[in-house]
């Protein structure tokens, strides 16, 4: 059924009423008009019956052969009754005389018997002879001597009578069952459906922009409980969703204006250098050599920068996309080698890693795993350059290697979450220099932040050379170890120096895929 558009139920509480009240009403219809049927059925078997038992007297059938008239009693003398009693004579024709105290029309009968449809015995209905009457009359006919036959009516106004009161008494019944269902249905669905209405409610305070408020849950075993738990673990993860689009957009904004600056400084210094070559033709010959130092120096470290941000944006879209089997190390000892060729004053010791302090000392092992090994050397590097470039000429830099179950995490760290117990290697890099301050070391690996020093030695904790840091030496290498399944965690103890801990998964006891998990992760303290 379709209902048309200007008398559409607009609520769900209005269709339910409305579904409620149809189906009642045509349940409490049905119901009636079954019984309608029944009792109508019944009446009519009982004059059904009546009729079957009714057979006029042999004296008729003499009278009519005598002289083919009936002669019926007198009125005075005859009873009351329903009865009507029609004759055909032995030539077919319907006698105009019959048996029977009414005085009413009867039933339309035929006048020759030859049009007379009735089979002998069995009951049948035919209209009255007056169409206002309204009633009809059940008929039976039956064969007499002779050829003649013989039909008796009985009415059925007492029948109609009785089924139309009925039929008022259901129609009566079932306006008052649809409109008791409607008024009582309409409360019953409005408090079944007030749990939905307060989500409602709820939802469009959301909509409004009220994004801190949940769903109230009062029975989570219903509908609308299930519901509720639904929005509202929808409404944590959006909640969450914006909150990471809101420190996505705040860090690139921040990477944007920290790159810009970063760049705008040997840009400066390139054009000015540049612009002073040209405004003087005839600049000495050495103050013209320092000038062409400068702009090399300038231009090598704006490469360099563009070369870390390039790296930094090739390692978040397809990170360690090589990988072949690394001596860690041979690796290590390589990068110490090239570190002490930069800084030859600097005591840089390769001590096996001991999982307990009280552990005696024991020869280096040979470590491996699975990477690229020129940005794990990389990774080596930049933690070697920051600790001899922050740390004082006299503090001693110790390089620890060795394959353990996962140790604790550090104060800070950035990468992978590697479950304990999990077979790891290990490289620390550990210097006794001043440290770092406790409310900064968490943001260490951040691109482009320079943390303050406790002692004036320690300029950046990113110092990757002679040239002022950008501070993205640890942010390259947190992204690598992120890239190779790993991760990289600093134990930060101020006056006594730090800790850079680099763990990297055993391909042993690890698969060599791993997930792969932004550089960018949130800090854990």
């Amino acid at each position: 059924m379709k209902w048309p558009r200007q008398l559409r139920p607009r609520s769900l509480r209005s269709r339910l009423v409305l579904i409620a009240g149809l189906l009642a009403t045509s349940a409490v219809l049905v119901c009636q008009l079954a019984g309608l049927a029944v009792l109508r059925g019944w009446l009519t078997d009982q004059v059904d019956n009546r009729l079957s038992h009714f057979r006029p007297p042999s004296r008729v059938y003499e009278d009519i052969a005598d002289d083919g008239t009936l002669r019926p009693p007198h009125p005075d003398d005859a009873l009351p009754s329903d009865y009507r009693v029609f004759f055909y004579d032995e030539t077919g024709n319907l006698l105009r005389t019959s048996l029977g105290s009414g005085d009413g029309p009867g039933p339309r009968l035929p006048q020759r018997a030859a049009d007379l449809h009735l089979t002998a015995g069995r009951p049948s209905t035919v209209p009255a002879e007056d169409d206002a009457s309204g009633s009809g009359w059940r008929v039976i006919a039956y064969s007499g001597p002779d050829h003649m036959r013989t039909v008796v009516a009985l009415p059925l106004d007492t029948v109609d009578g009785a089924t139309a009161k009925l039929l008022w008494l259901s129609l009566g019944l079932g306006v008052a069952v649809a409109i008791g269902v409607v008024t009582l249905g309409n409360g019953a669905v409005r408090l079944g459906l007030r749990p939905l209405t307060r989500v409602e409610h709820t939802a469009q305070h959301i909509t409004d922009g009220a994004l801190e408020l949940n769903v109230p849950v009062a029975h989570p075993d219903t509908e609308v409980g299930r519901l509720g738990l639904a929005l509202n673990t929808m409404l944590d993860r959006l909640r969450t969703a914006l909150h990471r689009t809101e420190t996505s957009e705040a860090q690139l904004r921040h990477f944007m204006a920290d790159a810009g600056h970063e760049l705008r400084t040997p840009l400066t210094a390139i054009q000015g250098f540049a612009e002073l070559l040209l405004d003087e033709p005839d600049m000495p010959a050495a103050r013209r050599r320092e000038a062409h130092a400068l702009l090399a120096r300038n231009a090598d470290r704006m490469s360099r920068l563009v070369d870390d941000l390039f790296l930094l944006a090739m390692l978040d879209d397809s990170p360690a996309a090589h990988r072949e089997p690394i001596d860690l190390l041979s690796l290590t000892a390589d990068a110490i080698a090239t570190t002490a060729i930069r800084h030859p004053h600097r005591s840089i010791t390769l001590e096996p890693l001991a999982s307990h302090p009280t552990e005696p000392e024991r020869d280096l092992d040979i470590v491996e795993t699975s990477g690229d090994p020129h940005q794990l050397a990389q990774v080596l590097g930049n933690l070697l350059s920051n600790a001899c470039t922050h740390t004082p000429a006299d503090s001693s830099i110790r390089v620890r290697i060795g394959a353990t179950p996962a140790p604790a995490a550090g104060q800070v760290g950035s990468g992978r979450t590697l479950p304990p117990g999990t077979s790891v290697c290990v490289i620390e890099v550990a210097d006794d220099g001043p440290g770092i301050k406790p409310d900064e070391a968490p943001h260490v690996f951040n691109r482009f932040y320079r943390a303050t020093p406790l002692e004036p030695a320690r300029e950046s904790v990113c110092e990757t050379g002679p040239e002022p840091s950008a501070g993205l030496g640890l942010a390259i290498a947190a992204a690598i170890a992120a890239a190779h399944g790993g991760r990289l965690d600093l134990d930060n103890r101020p006056g006594e120096g730090c800790t850079f801990r680099l763990l990297l998964p055993d391909p042993t006891t690890a698969p060599e895929d791993y997930a792969d998990e932004a550089h960018d992760a949130p800090h854990r303290r």
